[in-house]
């Protein structure tokens, strides 16, 4: 195994190690450190209802471990990059402790792509240290901006679901601190049972501290897409349910004003990661290097009537007729995964008021709930300029993994008056349908309504309470659901 050095942005070819053994015994010394602690107000990625919090930062293993070990208010919980849209990572009634300082790179096997590092390394620190020597990451999200431990946590999924899974399918195993047994390595044939509660598990069971993941080898930075119009959304679920084997990422752009006989027209854009010899002649020579772009920024909040159904519906329009149908177009993996990731604080495009991102997932077989669904946002006018819809393959073995075989269809919607109302009806047609939200995105659902679309809730409660009798780690998302009882 090659070792990556601490805390050092890797050039190719350079690999050396300064190996961590931070979680040995504390020394007297390190016990009486004082950890920076300053009051921020936090919120999700939507700055839905920021709240006041006690924000701990420490900077090495040792003040972790010290800090865990103090006298420090409790309860505590983990937060990373703060991608969650909601209240998964705050906690007004103890402390927050910032995990993105615990982001050493420990060990890499160019033979099996398998990594080891912190659990605060981000997917973007591994996109940049990897592309280059042909790796990428086997599951990411839409935004590159999130710690591997809170991929693990809420068991994060792509556009390669159909295919391979979600994120903890190549996870070999974890190292994780627990309340009341201390430090375990966690995997699918050791701790089993601790594996599959803290995946997905949203930081309650315990603070993954580093993380054994395996990486995808490809032959460039760049994806071959195909882009396909589909005028309503029978017509591009047939689509999706003929050719998605072909591919081995998936996603539509869905309007979500459009009614009537263009209900659900979208943009099918699926593709496969280019092979050098697939590339144009220009990139051919440097597969790996992207494009130069400028960053973007949003530097002010947006009034809240910037974002209406006019403006949207202009969007769409827009987005609908220049998106022609196009084959073996080359794309670079930034454009075609991240493309909000190129605008810093794109967030405030939705005001000061913020907003929420509802994610649902309906099975195969009540394709009507999804028609329901996309009715019901035509219908109320909701104004999202970024809607996505994907099938779902195999479900995770997480506790409360949110995946499972279906459609799932993702929005942003504004926070304005009657909001709360809003959310109770779209939960109402997914219940009524056997669909789910995800944890990772909520910020409304009622615990009752949470309860009914997750079987393995109650399992979950009880082995976190073997883990964390005293609730040790908690939330404002726990306690609102009732996921600490």
């Amino acid at each position: 195994m090659k070792q990556v050095e601490k805390n050092k942005r890797l050039s190719p070819g350079a690999w050396v190690v300064t190996p961590l053994n931070a979680r040995d015994r504390l020394t007297n010394e390190e016990r009486a450190l004082s950890f920076t602690v300053a009051k921020q107000s936090l919120s999700g990625w939507g700055r839905y209802k920021p709240q006041e919090c006690a924000v701990y930062r420490p900077e090495r293993r040792s003040e972790l471990f010290s800090l865990l070990d103090s006298g420090a208010p409790r309860p505590f919980i983990p937060r990373g990059l703060g991608r969650s849209y909601g209240d998964a990572a705050i906690n007004p009634e103890g402390g927050v402790i910032d995990m993105t300082r615990q982001n050493n790179m420990i060990r890499f096997d160019p033979e099996t792509g398998l990594l080891e590092c912190e659990g605060g390394v981000s997917l973007a620190e591994i996109l940049e240290a990897f592309v280059g020597r042909g790796y990428f990451l086997p599951v990411t999200p839409g935004t590159k901006f999130v710690t591997v431990a809170g991929a693990i946590a809420n068991d994060v999924h792509g556009k390669n679901h159909h295919c391979d899974g979600s994120f903890s399918r190549f996870v070999e195993s974890f190292e994780l601190w627990t309340p009341t047994r201390g430090i375990l390595t966690c995997s699918d044939s050791e701790n089993s049972d601790i594996f599959q509660v803290t995946v997905g598990g949203a930081g309650l069971t315990g603070v993954i501290l580093k993380v054994r993941l395996r990486l995808r080898r490809v032959e460039s930075a760049y994806v071959k897409v195909d882009y396909q119009r589909c005028n309503h959304l029978d017509a591009a679920l047939e689509a999706m349910a003929a050719s998605d084997k072909d591919y081995l990422y998936s996603v539509a752009w869905v309007d979500c004003l459009a009614s009537k006989e263009s209900l659900g027209r979208s943009v099918l854009m699926r593709g496969n990661h280019a092979r050098v010899s697939e590339l144009p002649g220009k990139l051919s020579g440097t597969p790996y290097r992207l494009p130069r772009r400028p960053t973007l920024a949003v530097p002010v909040d947006f009034p809240g009537f910037a974002l209406n159904s006019w403006s949207i519906r202009a969007f769409n329009t827009l987005f609908y007729a220049t998106n022609k149908d196009t084959r073996d177009k080359i794309v670079d993996y930034d454009k075609y995964f991240y493309p909000l990731d190129g605008i810093l604080r794109w967030n405030r495009m939705y005001g000061k008021k913020g907003f929420i991102q509802y994610q649902a997932t309906f099975p195969f077989s009540e394709r009507a709930g999804l028609v329901k669904m996309l009715e019901h946002l035509a219908q109320a006018k909701c104004a999202s300029f970024l809607v996505v819809l994907k099938c779902f393959g195999e479900a995770g073995s997480g506790m409360l993994s949110y995946p499972m075989p279906g459609y799932t269809l993702a929005l942003d919607i504004p926070n304005r008056p009657g909001l709360e109302e809003f959310t109770r009806e779209l939960d109402r047609i997914l219940l009524d349908h056997g669909g789910r939200l995800y944890l990772a995105k909520d910020a409304l659902t009622a615990p009752e309504t949470f309860a009914a679309m997750y079987p393995n809730l109650d399992a979950f409660r009880e082995m976190r309470r073997s883990l964390d009798p005293e609730n040790v780690l908690r939330s404002t998302m726990s306690r609102r659901l009732h996921l600490d009882k």
